[in-house]
């Protein structure tokens, strides 16, 4: 089986690609059987984040159109030059790059990633109607209509899928890229500073908790902004990272702006930011309450846990789908809960070693790119 990566997605950007390739990698090259798995990019160098700000700005989607056109010509170009392959995985974003793909590649199974519908990214950035909307809902029902298999990452994305196309689609949970695994802690247990004293005193060290994100309202950075403004005055000292950038960050930092204990960083390079969060003992996940927010299992947990910090995220099925034991949950929206729930892990070490062990335990067991591509290659081995 010939397999190709496809399409003009940055697997630097939406470690969601690199997950897939390597996982395939794993499950198909080194099983033997003279499987290959090959990639041909062309990053389109847009943010998602962009995207869907030029959809606000519909002036600036010819810029949109310019990049997509320099991205696909490559694409063409460097294909000529491959043997055919049997399956095309077209990489996260894909609703344009899939209509290209079938059209390049007739005969051979067409997969695309469909992390996230295009309507439905753009709903969650505020463009929640109109002819954007209906055109976007066009991209989506076109996108998925090109595909001979679909891949989703939670049960409840699939059923949100139109019911045509459920047949098709096939569960694979997003994962850690192999660099959140190889990401460094303090020593071999997992155990951090904070399950210590402070050097020279007999204070306990303080709770270092980190989020990274986009800032959109299914992540409910307000919640996080709200509970560490109720955490301003408590005498158990936690050390909050916040890095990134996003719509809902400003509203963020001003709930968060009585907490003097809160560093606010905008940017980390992605090769950088698995070192930086192993540092920490808690990551955060999403605490949204709007319907994408109930059917996902962000990114950052399956890393965070990798990483070998404790989770802390929102009270919904597809969490605790995946999660378990391993992760510890609050109800979405609720800035006062998790509060409490930083203050028990300070006030609590042995349990955050525990909850940490846990995490990353779940995380080798699970999580790891060749783990969770197995159902996509028993969908392929049936269907190629």
């Amino acid at each position: 089986m010939r397999v190709l990566l496809f399409g003009t997605y940055d697997a630097d950007a939406h470690p969601r690609v690199a997950v897939l390739r390597d996982g395939l990698r794993l499950a198909l090259e080194d099983g033997g059987g003279g499987h290959t798995v090959d990639e041909c990019n062309a990053p389109l160098g847009l943010s998602t984040a962009a995207r869907v700000s030029m959809l606000r700005r519909p002036w600036l989607l010819p810029q949109l159109a310019s990049r997509l056109a320099r991205g696909w010509a490559t694409l063409i170009r460097r294909v000529r030059r491959r043997p055919r392959p049997d399956v095309v995985v077209v990489g996260y974003l894909g609703h344009f790059d899939v209509l290209l793909a079938r059209r390049l590649f007739r005969r051979s199974t067409v997969v695309l990633d469909h992390l996230v519908g295009a309507s439905d990214t753009a709903r969650d950035r505020g463009v929640e109607r109109g002819l954007r909307q209906r055109l976007l809902r066009t991209l989506d029902e076109r996108a998925l209509s090109a595909a001979d298999v679909v891949v989703v990452d939670t049960e409840e994305h699939r059923a949100a899928l139109p019911e045509q196309h459920r047949d098709r689609a096939v569960v694979v949970a997003v994962g850690a890229p192999a660099g959140w695994f190889a990401a460094p802690r303090d020593d071999g247990t997992g155990a951090h500073a904070s399950t210590a004293t402070t050097e020279g005193t007999d204070r306990p060290a303080p709770l270092r908790v980190v989020f990274f994100g986009l800032y959109t309202p299914l992540q409910g950075t307000p919640v996080i902004g709200g509970a560490l403004g109720q955490l301003a005055d408590d005498a158990q000292p936690i050390e909050v990272t916040m890095i990134g950038s996003g719509q809902d960050l400003e509203r963020a930092r001003r709930l968060a702006a009585p907490n003097r204990n809160v560093t606010w960083i905008d940017w980390v390079q992605p090769v950088d930011l698995p070192t930086l969060v192993a540092e920490h003992d808690v990551c955060l996940g999403i605490f949204g309450t709007g319907p994408k927010a109930l059917r996902v299992v962000p990114n950052k947990v399956y890393q965070g846990a990798a990483a070998g910090t404790a989770i802390i995220t929102s009270d919904t099925a597809p969490q605790r789908r995946v999660l378990g034991h391993a992760a510890t949950f609050v109800p979405p929206g609720d800035a006062a809960a998790l509060a409490d729930a930083l203050r028990h892990f300070a006030a609590r070490p042995d349990e955050l070693a525990a909850a940490r062990a846990a995490a990353h335990r779940l995380a080798l067991q699970e999580f790891a790119a060749d783990r969770v591509v197995a159902p996509l290659v028993d969908r392929l081995r049936r269907s190629t």
